[in-house]
């Protein structure tokens, strides 16, 4: 157990809510292992009745707003300057206006802030007015953040690179893997061919991409199973009734563990315009499962990092997106070996860099 002296006994974080992200379900799994590493560890969290409350560790001190908005959030300087935590953990991108408030807000009673980059910086997919704004944005985050995690080495480079940051307040620490739960693959997986895609029901992450092409499939009787929920759920539902997929499409929820449907499926498949470091690509090759992803980050050629774990097509290609999961669906096509995910010792990484970024501001 790691000493209650260490620089950073007291850490505090903060989500909007637990609906199912990948960023807050990450927060929660370090939780987890920093209070059973020793720390206290506090969360703020917005709304805590999302599909991850059962996730939520129980050893954790536990802070609910009763309040979803981002707006919200803001009230997290008034907890700061009341339990007066060693560090603060920004867990995503989306977050860090939050953390830009905190820092106005008490100034130089300010605890450090280390903040996780969670989805590509450099992005393509916005207007160019927006886009100026962003890369703006993106430059004022060294003067509030006192550290930055990447989690491949490339995100690591485009930090760097996108918001002008030292090379010495980047950090490379990759997800912690999820723990498995399931033994056994759910009964309601189609007992045929199906392709798999994991992830919130979200603009972001373009599954409409994926059913339009199912209607194109040279193996016709393939079905696709969407596991996550979202407020994108309406949209999709109408778009598969419209193209006359009711049989073929499935949405059933959120699973807490994907991991035996990875086993089961034909290929898993990643449709998004932007992603960080896209966890599900690492799960489904940790479990043998080829990947089919539009190339919305720097990290997914990290991930696949080679023709026999899966294919990279261009985001927005249909027909690159067909003729990829076309290869994958062939009859007799080799499944990859599996490759083992990175991070094992991912919540020990960080209390090393929480105690080291403490101690400094400490001699400063």
């Amino acid at each position: 157990m790691v000493s209650p002296h260490s620089a950073a006994a007291n850490i505090m974080a903060y989500a909007q809510t637990l609906n199912g992200g990948g960023v807050e379900r990450t927060l929660l799994r370090l939780a987890q292992s920093w209070s059973e590493m020793g720390r206290r560890v506090t969360l703020l969290i917005g709304d805590a009745s999302g599909p991850l409350a059962a996730e939520l560790p129980s050893d954790v001190d536990l802070r609910v707003l009763g309040d979803p908005s981002l707006g919200a959030m803001l009230a997290l300087a008034g907890h700061v300057r009341e339990l007066s935590p060693d560090v603060v953990f920004c867990p995503g991108n989306h977050y860090t206006g939050v953390a830009a408030f905190m820092r106005m807000r008490l100034g130089r009673h300010c605890p450090p802030i280390v903040a996780k980059v969670s989805n590509r910086l450099a992005r393509t997919d916005q207007p160019f007015g927006i886009a100026q704004g962003y890369r703006a944005w993106l430059k004022l985050h060294p003067g509030f953040c006192d550290h930055v995690v990447a989690m491949s080495p490339a995100m690591r480079d485009e930090a760097i690179r996108t918001m002008g940051i030292a090379p010495g307040r980047v950090s490379v620490i990759p997800n912690p893997p999820v723990r498995r739960l399931a033994a056994t693959a759910p009964t309601w997986l189609p007992s045929g061919r199906f392709l798999l895609g994991v992830g919130r029901l979200a603009q972001q992450k373009r599954w409409d991409r994926m059913i339009d092409a199912l209607p194109w499939l040279a193996q016709r009787d393939t079905e696709l199973v969407i596991l996550g929920e979202g407020d994108a759920r309406p949209a999709l539902e109408a778009q598969v009734a419209a193209l006359g997929l009711g049989g073929r499409v499935h949405l059933p929820g959120y699973d807490p563990d994907p991991r035996p449907a990875f086993a089961r499926a034909a290929a898993v498949v990643l449709t998004s315009d932007f992603e960080g470091v896209p966890g599900v690509l690492r799960e489904a090759l940790a479990e043998g499962a080829p990947v089919v992803a539009t190339d919305s980050s720097v990290a997914v050629r990290e991930i696949v990092s080679s023709p026999a774990h899966g294919s990279i097509v261009p985001a927005g290609n249909a027909q690159a997106l067909v003729n990829a999961l076309d290869h994958w669906l062939a009859p007799n096509r080799l499944r990859p070996m599996p490759v083992p995910e990175p991070g094992i010792d991912a919540a020990l990484h960080y209390l090393d860099l929480f105690d080291s970024v403490v101690a400094e501001r400490r001699r400063g």
